[in-house]
Order: C-alpha cells, then structure tokens, then sequence
C-alpha cells in the first residue's frame, strides 16, 4: 500500500473520528500515524531503531547487575544491622548523605553514568561505562540516586538542546 493511500485512509479516519465525536478512536489513529511514520528496519521489519537499541541496552545493563564489582562495592558500604527488625541483617551506608539504609533502599550508582545507546558508534563507550570497576561505583540511597539522576537527565537534555543550536 502507497504512503498517499495511507494518509488518505488516516484523514478519513480523523474525519469520522471527529464528526461522530468518537475521541475513544483517536488515540488508537494517532498511534497508526506513528507506525506510519516510523520504519521499521530491525528484526526482520518488527523493530524501529529506537526499539532495537533500547533492547540492546535492557539487556546489557541485565547482565551488567551480575558484575562482581558491584558486589564489591555493596559489600564496602555494609555492616550488620543492630536495629529492631529482626529479619533486616545488613545495612548499608549512603555515599552521599552518610545515613543508614536496608538492602531495599539503596543503589548501586555509576559515578561516571553509563550514558546513553542509541547507534553503534556509542557501544563501545556504553559498555566500558556500565562495565566499570569499583572506583567508578557508589552505594545510594534511593533519594540521593533519584536527586542526582534528574540532575544527569536534565543536563543531558541541556547539551543536546545546544548541540541541535
């Protein structure tokens, strides 16, 4: 089916949509538009770039949660909790703030972050990043790793907004 003949059968859609005030179908046209728009070139046409690379990435920092240095690093932030809970037999120190904290609340950070995947040429950087050794890892309450990955998110935004300038 021709690119025209789609867009032709989308306007049509949007007009019925609009006319018969059926808003619950829009959504689902807004979606066809996308699809529509975005090739679909990995996994045997199943796949957009985005989509690939991001199952890339999932799947790298899955194995990477098995990496001993962070185990090692985990293992420098604890001591043997003495609270109340009699289940709770570990705490572990936050590199930031220096309060206590069960295994639940906290997390293993990248001081240097791992970045981002989205092409080839950023694999190599982005494993030998996620892959790192102690030295570039820290344990986080999950406040303190919350406040500083906005912080990451919010300059990366910054410096792609100055790089399309």
């Amino acid at each position: 089916m021709s690119l025209k003949l789609e867009k032709l059968k989308l306007l049509c859609l949007i007009q019925v949509c609009l006319t018969n005030k059926l808003y619950v179908y829009l959504h689902k046209i807004i979606r066809m538009a996308k699809r529509i728009l975005t090739p679909k070139t990995r996994n045997s046409g199943t796949m957009t770039e985005s989509a690939f690379w991001s199952f890339i990435r999932s799947g790298l920092r899955q194995k990477s949660r098995w990496w001993k240095p962070i185990s090692e690093c985990k293992t420098k932030a604890k001591r043997i909790y003495k609270g109340p809970l009699k289940r709770q037999k570990f705490e572990y120190q936050c590199n930031q703030c220096k309060d206590w904290f069960p295994d639940k609340k906290i997390n293993i950070d990248h001081i240097v972050p791992a970045g981002t995947l989205t092409c080839a040429q950023d694999l190599p950087g982005f494993v030998e990043r996620l892959f790192c050794e102690v030295d570039n890892l820290q344990c986080l309450c999950t406040d303190c790793h919350d406040i500083k990955t906005q912080l990451e998110n919010g300059r990366r935004k910054r410096n792609r907004k100055n790089l399309n300038k």
